[in-house]
């Protein structure tokens, strides 16, 4: 009879999730796992497989916890018109806030991609299909915002934005005022595109 994991599992890689976004897989220790998860290293290993396999897991959560819920107002059908709008801002707001994960940490993805571990083949694919992601949900938000009469300025300008949001990301670290002004910059080639359109 197989053995009932005496934790819970989403509780673990929650605790895990922070470590990594914190130090980075290269950084994340397996003592500073164990004492984050409360879980010894063979718990870690029986339950996950390795470190990878928790860091693995600690980014699935990443995407369904903390990015998928921010984007989802840029995926329904019909995308509100100001959905990009709250989306940036709302995004500029998380930057500047010194108490909330993404003020301290930037993206966690964002991070990987500067590190080693992005050699990996799969971590690779990850990090690409979550920037697709962001890209399609920026796509949708600035076709909402712009209107029918901008269909190709659209994509251009979703590429735009997407580019300011990603490097936005990799600064809000180090650079969170500077990361905030990259979104303003977004926002305002946002209005820009708007403008230019004819009435």
């Amino acid at each position: 009879m197989a053995r009932t994991q005496a934790f819970d599992r989403g509780t673990a890689v929650r605790s895990a999730r922070t470590v990594f976004w914190r130090t980075g897989y290269e950084g994340a220790s397996i003592p500073a796992l164990e004492h984050a998860t409360g879980l010894s290293r063979s718990s870690i290993y029986n339950a996950f497989g390795s470190k990878r396999g928790l860091f693995d897991a600690a980014v699935e959560s990443y995407l369904d916890e903390v990015i998928r819920p921010r984007l989802h107002p840029l995926r329904e059908e019909p995308v509100a018109p100001e959905a990009i709008v709250a989306y940036l801002d709302g995004l500029r707001g998380a930057f500047t806030d010194a108490g909330s994960m993404v003020g301290q940490g930037g993206c966690l993805l964002v991070n990987t991609a500067t590190a080693p571990l992005a050699q990996d083949a799969e971590v690779a694919r990850v990090i690409a299909d979550y920037r697709d992601e962001l890209r399609d949900a920026i796509g949708h938000g600035v076709a909402a915002f712009l209107g029918d009469g901008a269909r190709d300025e659209s994509a251009v300008v979703a590429e735009t934005i997407t580019g300011l949001t990603i490097a936005a990301f990799a600064l809000a670290r180090v650079a969170p005022q500077q990361a905030g002004g990259l979104l303003d910059t977004a926002r305002g080639v946002l209005t820009s595109a708007r403008d230019r359109i004819p009435a």
